[in-house]
């Protein structure tokens, strides 16, 4: 008789562990979860920062590459905008500025000199500089991080004579 009561008592208290196993289970999970989300957000907001980076500095690329072509694209600031913009469709706030500048000395008028690291290679040559930005912002506040940050990006370019 005595060994049916120890049994017996052994599986009540063996499924009382299982059971405050379970709920142990269960607390770990609920403290763990928020920290996983929260790290989750973090991460898709980082990766929305970064791929919005990529597409300023592609965008800045694809205007001086276009501008690359001849004098006369170089200085149609529009068209350089254009193709900036169209490069980054994605890019809600994107503003595009350029410039033409020339190796020529002295310089024609109405140009502008070129810097003189641009000029050591090929004193005759002609650039263009695009200079792109847009401002990212977070989908949520973190502390000691600004919600909004400035991006740019610059691309420079020998134009083709």
């Amino acid at each position: 008789m005595k060994d049916r009561r120890s049994t017996s008592n052994r599986s009540k208290l063996a499924s009382a562990l299982v059971r405050r196993q379970r709920g142990q289970g269960m607390v770990e999970l609920a403290v763990v979860v928020p920290v996983l989300l929260l790290l989750l957000f973090v991460g898709a907001d980082l990766a929305r920062g970064f791929y919005l980076a990529i597409e300023v500095s592609n965008a800045a690329r694809a205007g001086a590459q276009y501008a690359s072509h001849s004098v006369a694209t170089a200085t149609d600031t529009t068209a350089i905008s254009n193709a900036a913009t169209l490069d980054a469709a994605n890019v809600p706030s994107l503003s595009v500025s350029s410039s033409y500048c020339t190796c020529l000395s002295p310089t024609p008028s109405g140009e502008t000199a070129c810097a003189s690291s641009y000029c050591t290679d090929s004193p005759n040559a002609n650039y263009v500089q695009v200079n792109t930005s847009a401002t990212f912002t977070t989908i949520m506040k973190y502390p000691g991080v600004a919600s909004s940050i400035r991006l740019p990006g610059q691309a420079i370019m020998q134009v083709q004579q």
